[in-house]
Order: C-alpha cells, then sequence, then structure tokens
C-alpha cells in the first residue's frame, strides 16, 4: 500500500515528465518510423529490463539503441553475435601481465549501460547461456571474482526471424529474461522519404545528451512508487493464470495452437511496465490500460505457440487478445 512517505508528489511527478518529454523529443528527432520501438525502449530504461527485438535487417535497431544511449551520456557497446563467438569474448577472461608475473582480470564488452548483442542468435548455446548471469544477476564472474555491472544496464538483442543457417534458437529460460519483445515492421513510405531527406541533411550525426544517467536513475525509482491497487494486481495475475489455462477459456479453434502459458515472470514484468507506462502518462497510479498498453511486448516471447499455429499462420498477437479479451477488466 502506498504511504504518505512513498506518495509521489507534484514536484517529482513534474520532474519525471520533463525528463522523459526530452528523450522523447531527441528519439524522434533522430529516428524515423519506429516510434513503437523508442517507446519501448524508454520503458526499458526507466524498468532496467532488457529487450529483444526481432526483425529484418536495416530497420534502425542499431541506431535506436545508439541514440537512447545518446540521451542520456550513457556507455554503449556492441557486441556482433557469430557462431565462432566464446563466452569470455562477451564476459571477459583473465590475462597474464607478464611485467607483475599475475593474472589480471580483464571484463568484457558487457560492462556497459547499454549492450546491443546484434543477431544474438547467431552465437552458440553456450555463449547464450554465459549471458543469462549478466542479465539476470547484474553481475559476472572472471577467475572466481565478482563484478557488479553499471546502473542502468540494459542488454539490447536483435535476430533476424528470416535467417536459419548458422542459427541458434533461443531458449525460453533466456527468452524468459527479457522483458519485453519487440516485432519492428517496414517504415512507411512517407516515413522513408523523410530518411532520405535527414540523412541528405546529415541529421543522424551524432547527437548530445538531452539529461544524464543520475535522472535516469531517478525515473527508476519513482517507478517502484508509482501506486498499484490490489485489484490491478489480481486483473495481472488472472491474466497470466489465463495464459496457462486456455482451452478453458479461449474457443477451441485457438486454444489448440497454445503449447505453454507464460511464468510468473510475466506478471513481474506486467507490473513493472505498467507503472512505467503510467508514469510516462503524466500519472502516478495504475488503471487497466496501462497494463494492456504493451501486452504484446510482454506476452509475445512468452507464450509457447505449436508447430499447428505456424502452420497456419495464427501469431502471438491473435491468442494475447483472446486472453486479455477473456479476463474481466477491474
Amino acid at each position: 500500500m502506498q504511504t504518505e512517505t512513498t506518495k509521489i508528489t507534484k514536484e517529482e511527478l513534474d520532474k519525471a515528465v520533463e525528463v522523459i518529454g526530452k528523450i522523447k523529443n531527441y528519439y524522434e528527432s533522430k529516428v524515423v518510423g519506429q516510434s513503437y520501438l523508442g517507446y519501448a525502449l524508454l520503458i526499458s530504461l526507466m524498468t532496467n529490463g532488457h529487450i529483444l527485438l526481432e526483425s529484418v535487417p536495416g530497420l534502425a535497431k542499431t541506431t535506436a539503441a545508439k541514440v537512447m544511449t545518446e540521451a542520456v551520456n550513457g556507455q554503449f557497446s556492441r557486441i556482433q553475435c557469430t557462431p565462432d563467438l566464446l563466452p569470455s569474448d562477451i564476459i571477459g577472461t583473465q590475462i597474464f601481465n607478464m611485467s607483475t608475473n599475475t593474472f589480471e582480470d580483464k571484463i568484457g564488452p558487457v560492462n556497459a549501460n547499454f549492450v546491443l548483442l546484434d543477431e544474438v542468435n547467431r552465437s552458440s548455446a553456450k555463449t547464450q547461456s554465459a549471458m543469462l548471469e549478466a542479465m539476470q544477476e547484474r553481475e559476472v564472474s572472471i577467475g572466481g571474482h565478482t563484478y557488479q555491472l553499471p546502473n542502468p544496464f540494459v542488454v539490447i538483442a536483435t535476430q533476424n526471424p528470416i535467417e536459419e543457417e548458422g542459427t541458434y534458437v533461443l531458449s525460453e529460460a533466456q527468452l524468459d529474461r527479457f522483458l519485453l519483445k519487440v516485432k519492428l515492421v517496414y517504415p512507411n513510405a512517407e516515413s522513408e522519404v523523410e530518411i532520405l531527406n535527414r540523412i541528405e541533411a546529415d541529421i543522424f550525426a551524432k547527437g548530445y545528451a538531452v539529461t544524464e544517467l543520475d535522472d535516469i536513475l531517478f525515473l527508476q525509482g519513482l517507478c517502484q512508487k508509482v501506486y498499484m491497487d490490489s485489484a490491478i494486481k489480481k486483473y495481472i495475475v488472472d491474466i497470466v493464470q489465463a495464459s496457462r489455462m486456455t482451452r478453458q477459456i479461449l474457443p477451441p479453434a485457438l486454444s489448440q495452437y497454445v503449447e505453454m502459458g507464460a511464468s510468473t515472470r510475466a506478471a513481474i514484468a506486467f507490473m513493472e511496465v505498467a507503472k512505467a507506462v503510467a508514469l510516462t502518462n503524466g500519472r502516478g497510479y495504475c488503471i487497466p490500460e496501462d497494463v494492456k498498453a504493451m501486452r504484446y511486448s510482454v506476452l509475445g516471447h512468452r507464450i509457447m505457440l505449436n508447430f499447428a499455429a505456424i502452420a497456419d499462420g495464427v501469431k502471438e498477437e491473435t491468442i494475447i487478445d483472446g486472453i486479455v479479451g477473456a479476463v474481466k477488466t477491474p
């Protein structure tokens, strides 16, 4: 329950709206045609959660990650995943120092505020699993020593759903570590013309910070103070529970496609995302619409569909709409 000591003040809310507005405006000035991607990255940043991006190449995934890093004056690291990439190439390793005749720990590129794992499904299962500790515990172990990763720490992983040769499917355990999954689509003709105009005018040149990491930590702390009524929490749990009993709540024509429902992490993700969404809307409390706002991104990678769904072209969004529609809104 929210008490007077934890209640968000008007000054805090005004500051949050100002910081969020600066980041949004900067993103829109740099990236064209991917507004939802920018919003999802902002939510991930506010909740200190990880995000998985799925699309064909060339849809501004890397650009968006760099722009968000620039906006908050953070440290950016890009890792190009390949089948021969080793866990030590990401996490780090021990290097022998000949001058001191000792081994020294060398932290890898994972030690950054924003870590872009480009084409994560091209790395082997062993390398993918090496990221689990970093993503979940926000620390890495090298030579028996544990190193804390910076805060904020957001992993932005990308994967190409078209390519199959030389790829490794992400395990359910690793998928569940991602707060959100976003599927990107091609921009419309008007947006593509604007992209060409901006490239010609060199608007995409390196930009500047509009806020600082301390402001992001402030937003993260404020998200935790956003009030969520017990009825909203029950609504979240009902949605997650419904995903596990689709045969009871969905028509047979839809329920036949669901292999597995969402885990408890989905409920946690719903709560964290809903609080961040409420804050972006200038509110210090949650409403049901905040829960529904990013339902595809929260549940899309946590509900497993069977091969029949793939064969019949049934999308996760259809199943999610059926699940959410079957649960009574408070």
